[in-house]
């Protein structure tokens, strides 16, 4: 066997993971046990079967999914573990992010085709592949995952469902929907799994438990009203919802939220877990930028105001660079980054993700170096891991930009504030919500108040000038059809 890929992903102690498997399933309720069995039947006895696990945050999803791959791998087989988020991936033992381990290529396109040679050893290591976990699949485009399908059909000659190998995707249909620059609803309802042809031959099971080890009558009945906003139901004009009452402010001020949120951080000095436990969410970029500059403000210490270099890339550049310095788009580090040791950040780009250093992971910032910072990680199995990280050139697509820019900066923003799209896969103790620019897109309002698991924790801020606790809710119910009806 001289395929490195193949060698590590066999890599496994049998003894170890078998006795991970026999402690997990100890713990499965009936609805995790169906599920198991299900796929376990379908990997042992090679049916080649594909599967939807369709579950809230807290039903136990990302243990099903490891005690499969544990299985597998007890077995000597190969499990590929895989998320359409890096943050989810995080959590999956082995992960990856569904664009890199499959090369799926961006952009993607209806006629796509993964970017694995037959003759690779990533080629290789599918063709001895038992099973395929993704998970947060509604996030993804189905041209994606159809890309994957019709590559390893290609790769193992073979036409069934991706090609004959067992597949077990996973996520939550009230989340937010897959990314259509600037599509109409019926756009982005098409871009689902749920409008692919595979979704005809996919067994659908649902995990309706909630497992939370700090479950109280309070936090189910907040997980029962949270489906109730996930699903769309109870809206009233213009597809407004009343919130509860307690999570608005008296003054409904950027002040009160923020002093909300992040109580005494004036003082400096605060644990990792402080910043841990606590997190705003908006909807815009823009109110995220502003946000984590105003409670910048309030960290002691003195700011750097890191610039970046950027040029025009394929050409000659024939705009000013303050116009190049004020140019934003997704995933694209700010031109003046403006730092203080002490302040939360969150990396924006996937430099090692087997060290935990993936788009989405929340760092402490250590101290600012000449060509890095050094910066120590916060939560995970990496926890407390110091890392440094480094200046690279990032070139936002062509959707996403219109004009062919690179920018040299150091890919982190700070995190004291998110997008609610970001903060998906992601759990914390005290959750702020921005809501003066109300949720635009499917799910977004039911992923920023399920990111908490209690209702008293959480604090919202309303348009200037309102009164009361309405705020709009979209919800795309033709994604939820057929879905919903065992909850």
């Amino acid at each position: 066997m001289n395929n490195p890929l193949l060698q590590e992903q066999m890599a496994y102690d049998a003894f170890d993971l078998l006795i991970q498997v026999q402690q997990n399933k100890d713990h499965f309720n009936n609805e995790q046990c169906t599920i198991y069995d299900a796929v376990m039947q379908s990997i042992l006895h090679k049916e080649g079967k594909t599967f939807f696990l369709h579950s809230a945050g807290g039903g136990g999803k990302t243990f099903v999914c490891n005690t499969v791959a544990a299985s597998v791998r007890a077995n000597n087989q190969i499990a590929l573990t895989v998320a359409s988020s890096a943050i989810a991936a995080l959590n999956l033992d082995g992960g990856q992010t569904a664009h890199s381990c499959f090369k799926i290529p961006i952009p993607i396109h209806e006629s796509s085709t993964c970017r694995i040679p037959k003759q690779s050893e990533l080629a290789e290591v599918l063709r001895e592949t038992s099973v395929i976990i993704w998970d947060e699949t509604p996030m993804q485009h189905r041209h994606a995952i159809e890309a994957l399908n019709r590559t390893l059909q290609d790769i193992l000659n073979n036409d069934r469902p991706f090609g004959g190998i067992t597949v077990l995707f996973g996520g939550d249909f009230r989340q937010t929907t897959p990314i259509v620059p600037r599509g109409s609803r019926e756009k982005i309802v098409n871009a689902s799994l749920k409008r692919s042809s595979l979704w005809n031959n996919i067994h659908l099971y649902h995990l309706k438990q909630n497992m939370h080890l700090d479950r109280t009558p309070d936090s189910d009945a907040f997980a029962d009203w949270l489906l109730d906003v996930g699903a769309g139901r109870g809206l009233g004009a213009n597809n407004s919802i009343q919130l509860k009452p307690n999570m608005r402010m008296p003054d409904n001020s950027v002040q009160s939220l923020s002093d909300a949120i992040y109580p005494g951080i004036a003082d400096g000095n605060k644990e990792d877990d402080y910043f841990l436990q606590r997190t705003i969410l908006s909807p815009k970029n823009d109110a995220v930028d502003d946000l984590n500059q105003s409670i910048l403000d309030k960290v002691p210490g003195q700011e750097t105001v890191l610039m970046s270099t950027d040029k025009i890339t394929g050409g000659e550049n024939i705009y000013p660079l303050e116009y190049l310095h004020s140019l934003k788009a997704s995933g694209l580090p700010l031109a003046q980054l403006a730092l203080k040791p002490g302040c939360p950040l969150m990396l924006l780009r996937n430099i090692d993700p087997s060290e935990g250093l993936c788009n989405g992971t929340r760092m402490i910032l250590m101290e600012i170096k000449t060509h890095v910072l050094q910066c120590r990680i916060l939560g995970g199995k990496h926890a407390g891991r110091i890392v440094f990280i480094p200046r690279i050139n990032v070139e936002p697509s062509a959707e996403d930009m219109p004009i062919p820019l690179s920018r040299r900066q150091f890919p982190v923003c700070l995190a004291f504030a998110m997008t609610i799209n970001k903060s998906q896969g992601q759990s914390v103790v005290n959750v702020g919500l921005d809501l003066r620019v109300p949720v635009f897109s499917h799910g977004q309002l039911y992923v920023a108040l399920s990111r908490c698991t209690s209702g008293d924790r959480i604090k919202v801020l309303f348009p200037d000038g309102s009164e009361g606790v309405s705020t709009t809710n979209i919800v795309y119910t033709e994604l939820l059809t057929g879905l919903l009806n065992p909850w």
